[in-house]
């Protein structure tokens, strides 16, 4: 693994451990207001929209839901990351996330999920 790989997979541990406990404040760590989260629902770009990503998210998705990584590949300034969860709201069964880092902080970010509300 090169050095870029290191810091890329660094910052993606960071943003990972800041999902799992919900923390939402060390989530915007991650992120510029340049920053793009692209998603099903078209681009959200800017702190403020990315913010109201997670909010939303947190609720199909608590501190404490069954989550499963299948697979996490880094690649030098990429991430792709697949994964399942399940809480008493939702049940997500594939997940999917990829990551493009510029400067140590998320530049891209796409999400596809497949939920199923409970």
């Amino acid at each position: 693994m090169n050095e870029l790989e290191i810091t890329t997979k660094e910052v993606l541990m960071h943003h990972l451990n800041a999902f799992g406990s919900n923390n939402l404040d060390e989530i915007m760590l991650d992120y510029t207001e340049n920053s793009t989260l692209l998603t099903e629902n078209g681009p959200l770009k800017g702190l403020g929209k990315i913010r109201g990503f997670f909010e939303e998210i947190f609720k199909l998705i608590p501190t404490g839901a069954e989550f499963q990584m299948k697979q996490l590949t880094v690649t030098e300034n990429v991430a792709h990351i697949i994964w399942a969860s399940k809480s008493d709201l939702a049940e997500i069964p594939m997940g999917s996330d990829s990551f493009f880092f510029e400067n140590d902080k998320i530049k891209f970010h796409t999400v596809a999920t497949f939920i199923s509300n409970k």
